[in-house]
């Protein structure tokens, strides 16, 4: 009787234990129910935060915003930038801007009214700097250009071959030409060979005219020039094309006005860039002008234009050449003789040479053909000449 008693008390403790372990478990249950329930509501609290936060940074945003350069960083939330004006500013930076795109000269956009940075741009995000894109890239080769063929060569090794094999030099232990100057009469193919390397290489072109570096406001100049070869190196390999770079290297001198010493300020900036880059930061210069005679000296040493190409009014053979060139895809008729304008003694530019094609072909349409005659060509061969022996027309 004892030994069942004895065994009904045991039973009873053990329920107890396991009643009270339950009572515990399910207390503790009920306190992450009431937790659970206050993280939901956390969420919830933090995702409205979230939703306000992002209306907030896009109405920051949808502020016109004003561009400026990132110089350097103070700290995680702070910075310092220099603005379009010329002038430093200490700002704070945006909690969403990844601060690792904040490197030194990246473009940045600032809030209007606290200066501060919103947002990291594109390194090709000015606009007065145009990047020569894939799909804006000329389609000009070569073999489209008639003649030249010492000049080709001569840009082949001074632009096209350090940019695409330049262990080579590396190997013979010289520097590759920093810079190349085409010059030579108006419409000899200096800019339709540039056209050509550009093609070739598909390295970044950025193709300038020397006139946009004259601007209205002192000292925009100089920073397109800074911007520029900015932008070349970010964008490495490279290629800058500066077209009719006598309207800002020409020979200095005792300036009289301030556009003068503005445009001789865009020059000094011009040699100072050009003496600033690596030659193995793979950025090729070329400059293009009809007046080399009138070019700076300073522009002209070795170490800045290494290479001068020149480009003459084209002889017999590549008058020839140059034809052939441009009537390959036109339908001419079999008694068109083109040796017999080669052959004649008019100087006549590469750019002359095609006006009087075009202006054949449009002769042909004018009288309904679909074959170009001789006759067409000997009119617009007249014509082409005529205009090259009166000059440009002067109204009074």
């Amino acid at each position: 009787m004892s030994s069942k008693t004895q065994t009904k008390e045991d039973n009873d403790m053990f329920a107890l234990k396991v009643y009270e372990k339950y009572k515990s478990k399910q207390y503790e249950l009920e306190i992450l129910c009431r937790e659970e329930q206050q993280c939901i509501k956390d969420i919830n609290i933090l995702k409205s935060e979230l939703i306000r936060a992002k209306e907030e940074i896009k109405r920051v945003k949808s502020v016109p915003l004003i561009m400026g350069q990132f110089l350097e960083a103070i700290d995680k939330q702070t910075a310092i930038v220099g603005s379009t004006t010329g002038s430093n500013s200490v700002v704070k930076i945006l909690s969403t801007v990844d601060k690792e795109l904040l490197k030194p000269n990246t473009t940045v956009a600032l809030h209007r009214h606290s200066s501060a940075i919103v947002d990291v741009l594109p390194p090709d995000a000015d606009s007065s700097i145009p990047v020569m894109l894939e799909a804006q890239r000329p389609t000009v080769t070569y073999d489209d250009i008639g003649g030249l063929e010492t000049q080709k060569q001569e840009i082949i090794e001074t632009v096209e071959l350090p940019l695409k094999q330049f262990e080579l030099y590396k190997q013979i232990g010289i520097d590759p030409p920093r810079g190349v100057l085409l010059y030579g009469p108006p419409g000899t193919g200096k800019t339709m060979l540039v056209k050509a390397v550009a093609n070739k290489t598909k390295a970044t072109f950025i193709q300038v005219n020397g006139s946009e570096f004259v601007q209205k406001y002192l000292g925009e100049g100089p920073r397109m020039v800074r911007d520029v070869f900015r932008l070349a190196r970010e964008q490495a390999p490279s290629i800058v094309f500066i077209d009719e770079v006598d309207s800002i290297a020409t020979k200095r001198f005792d300036a009289a006005t301030s556009a003068d010493r503005e445009v001789q300020r865009v020059l000094l900036e011009l040699l100072s860039q050009m003496d600033g880059f690596d030659v193995t930061v793979n950025v090729k210069v070329i400059m293009a002008t009809n007046r080399a005679d009138i070019l700076d000296p300073a522009l002209l040493r070795p170490g800045r234009l290494d290479r001068k190409i020149e480009f003459p009014l084209p002889d017999k053979r590549q008058k020839r050449l140059v034809l052939n060139a441009i009537t390959n895809k036109m339908n001419l008729s079999d008694e068109v003789d083109l040796e017999s304008f080669v052959s004649r003694p008019d100087r006549l530019s590469c750019a002359d040479l095609n006006s009087i094609c075009q202006e054949a072909g449009m002769l042909a349409i004018r009288n309904g053909r679909y074959v170009i005659l001789q006759k067409d060509f000997e009119e617009a061969y007249s014509r082409v000449a005529d205009r090259k022996v009166s000059g440009p027309l002067l109204y009074n």
